[in-house]
């Protein structure tokens, strides 16, 4: 059974109904990135809770973004957040680097999940916790949606922080994303410790 946009709750309820009582969604930010951590989030919300506009991250403002972010927060039984640094990436490749900071991010929920709907088409490798993939989830399940926007708005504040530290490369706007301004001041300036040295950087 898929989730829709008409009903984001469909696949929840269906593992709700099997007797799941904690199910967690889970998205990762940052894959695309040329510079700056690869950040996942684990979200379980309460049976039944629809928080309203709630939807695929990339969808919303950055401004919306926190907002969402904040009723989140409120509203949640437990959120996890993991970490994959740039030296983790380049040593396990951006894939594999996700998978591990979603690893990282549901081993934090409290109390445990017993079911984990993941975004994509590729689960946490040796998992003990039962799964599910759902291709474009974020857009598609309520409960991976609220996890994407937890994962973003978490590694903007981290990019904007590291602005501080680096300023030419305009963190502040792009967060690490190849756009051209940034690789204006690749070219001019070279890489920073928080660029990923396995990522095509020219």
């Amino acid at each position: 059974m898929e989730c829709s946009s008409a009903s984001p709750l469909v696949l929840e309820k269906s593992l709700w109904e099997c007797g799941y009582t904690h199910v967690a969604g889970v998205d990762e930010a940052g894959r695309g990135c040329l510079a700056g951590p690869v950040v996942a989030a684990a979200v379980i919300l309460p049976q039944g809770l629809q928080i309203e506009g709630v939807r695929d991250s990339k969808k919303l403002s950055a401004r919306a973004r926190e907002e969402v972010c904040e009723r989140i927060r409120a509203s949640a039984i437990s959120i996890g957040v993991g970490i994959c640094t740039p030296e983790e990436i380049d040593q396990l490749n951006i894939l594999w680097a996700a998978m591990e900071a979603m690893r990282r991010a549901v081993s934090q929920l409290l109390p445990p999940p017993d079911y984990l709907l993941i975004d994509g088409n590729t689960s946490i490798p040796d998992s003990q916790w039962p799964a599910k993939t759902v291709i474009q989830g974020d857009g598609r399940c309520h409960t991976i949606a609220a996890a994407s926007i937890i994962a973003k708005t978490t590694r903007d504040q981290i990019m904007r922080e590291l602005h501080a530290e680096y300023p030419t490369y305009g963190w502040e706007r792009n967060v690490g994303y190849p756009t051209k301004d940034h690789y204006n001041a690749l070219a001019r300036y070279g890489p920073t410790p928080y660029h990923r040295a396995s990522f095509r950087l020219a």
